[in-house]
């Protein structure tokens, strides 16, 4: 196989790979945030500060997934 294929494929698994789990990281922070806060409506506010820090942290591994794919496709 070519070696500019398998880095045309390791840059879509980088990306898909990290998309997925982002993905899934962020619906189970999401279910697991709507669930205290249905618990305790008072704590509405802290949770979704805690939310939002957690989603940036996920979206930046999303990210660093994106950027190693660029790295790879440069060097097709």
């Amino acid at each position: 196989m070519d070696p500019k294929g398998l880095f045309a494929l390791a840059a879509a698994l980088a990306v898909s790979v990290a998309a997925l789990g982002g993905g899934i990281g962020q619906g189970v922070a999401a279910g697991k945030a709507f669930e205290s806060i249905a618990r305790q409506p008072e704590i509405t506010g802290t949770v979704r500060i805690l939310l939002f820090v957690c989603w940036a942290i996920i979206e930046t591994l999303t990210i660093y997934g994106l950027v190693i794919a660029f790295i790879l496709l440069g060097k097709i």
